[in-house]
């Protein structure tokens, strides 16, 4: 029996209505029957099988251990918004525990004080490395907190603009889902060059007048670049009344220029580069900024307050989606936040304490200077493109096609990106480090 027809003959547990309220209801919006309702074309509609024949456990794994046989085994010297590091076994352990993967949205702060000083501690962390007085509980990804930061600046601009600055370099799934975002609230996403990696200030400048809401600039860029005048790309979104906007990460943002120090109304960007490792779709985002768009932060904030025997507690303070409050008030309709992943972030910053933390940044620097510099002493190939610092990451110029060497350096077990007819972007962390050596070969051969 399916479903429906539980529901109808025998009165659901969740949904118990009788014949005669069934078609009382439907009768109320012009239908004749539960069909009705729905506009499911028949070449998806379920047709009552599955199409999957029964097997035994030993047999599933057999199969997947085939079909996952057939992934490639390489080694990869990716990144552009998407970061491996290693995540201590303590976290496995901790967030593993029963109580953290068993509980939804924090709604009863009397059965999920853990969890909720969790997130509080992960949101204070937030805000010791942005230097900004309010951070939330966590968004989906680096793209959706760009999105939200974008229609958190159509509200709060004192003047109005339609217009959101990037830099033309940004990564495309990051512009792409930002459109969708300025799309539904009507504004216009234009990009400024960029000089060297770094933004075009001259360009930035010239473009920036009243009809921008806000500029967005990003700390390291997309190609790793560390971008060195933050203070005067601030300058110019000040000059113009425009949000200041700065992506970055969580590793990132412990030896970079402290974001509130030049002039970022809002931070941006990943929190998954701790507690995670790249999955190349699952995110974490982080979003923060100062205390005077408290009220229009989107997602939730974990608030300290004392219960009724004045002991410290933890609640929800605010929940901005219309679920919660009035539509006409509501700032963003992110359903959830990745509460379980962001205490995982938490759990490893704590664990690195904020001397690891800096230890682990810079090592992405070193890391990455190392092996341009290794890079650039190969015939064939110019490393870093940019005459920048970089962090983790770098362009490499290559005398052949990149595409072609690309593939010779996956054939030898090794993934890096394409950015250009000419250009390879290679990423180094702790966790292939080691393999510097056989990619260096690699490209060697490729050459």
């Amino acid at each position: 029996m399916s479903g429906r027809d539980y529901g109808q003959k025998a009165g659901s547990p969740y949904a118990p209505h009788t014949d005669a309220e069934t078609a009382a209801m439907l009768e109320a919006v012009g239908a004749d029957d539960e069909d009705d309702l729905f506009d499911i074309p028949d070449a998806v509609a379920f047709d009552g099988e599955f199409g999957i024949p029964a097997r035994s456990e030993r047999e599933i794994r057999a199969e997947l251990r085939e079909t996952l046989a057939d992934n490639d085994d390489l080694t990869e010297f990716l990144g552009r918004g998407h970061y491996s590091h290693y995540v201590p076994s303590v976290v496995d352990h901790l967030a593993d525990r029963a109580e953290f993967l068993t509980s939804y949205t924090q709604y009863q702060p009397e059965i999920a004080q853990g969890f909720l000083q969790a997130l509080f501690e992960y949101q204070s962390m937030l805000v010791e490395l942005t230097g900004l007085g309010i951070a939330n509980c966590s968004m989906y990804d680096a793209a959706t907190a760009l999105g939200e930061a974008a229609t958190l600046a159509d509200r709060v601009r004192s003047t109005s603009g339609d217009v959101v600055l990037v830099p033309e370099q940004l990564r495309e799934g990051k512009r792409s889902v930002l459109e969708n975002y300025c799309d539904g609230a009507d504004l216009a996403v234009e990009a400024y060059p960029m000089a060297d990696g770094n933004a075009d200030l001259d360009a930035l400048a010239e473009r920036a007048g009243e009809d921008v809401v806000m500029v967005y600039a990003e700390n390291p860029t997309v190609r790793g670049c560390i971008e060195e005048r933050l203070a005067d790309v601030g300058a110019v979104a000040d000059e113009t009344d425009a949000l200041f906007v700065l992506g970055s990460d969580a590793v990132a943002l412990s030896v970079l220029e402290e974001p509130a120090a030049v002039g970022a109304d809002v931070v941006v960007g990943e929190a998954g580069a701790l507690g995670l490792p790249a999955a190349y779709g699952m995110g974490l985002g982080l979003f923060a900024c100062r205390e005077e768009f408290l009220r229009q932060v989107p997602g939730r904030l974990v608030g300290a307050s004392e219960d009724a025997a004045d002991r410290r507690a933890y609640t929800l303070t605010l929940q901005t989606r219309e679920q919660h409050i009035r539509k006409e008030r509501a700032t963003s309709n992110i359903c959830t936040n990745q509460a379980w992943v962001a205490l995982r972030a938490a759990m490893h910053a704590a664990h690195l304490g904020p001397s690891g933390l800096v230890e682990l940044a810079n090592d992405c620097v070193r890391e990455a200077a190392s092996l341009a510099e290794r890079i650039d002493d190969l015939s064939g190939y110019g490393a870093p493109v940019h005459d920048r610092h970089h962090l983790r990451e770098f362009a490499v110029r290559t005398d052949q096609p990149a595409a072609a060497v690309a593939g010779d350096v996956e054939a030898a077990g090794f993934a890096v990106h394409t950015i250009g007819d000419h250009l390879l972007q290679v990423c180094v962390t702790d966790l292939n480090a080691d393999a510097a050596d056989e990619l260096v070969a690699a490209l060697e051969a490729a050459a």
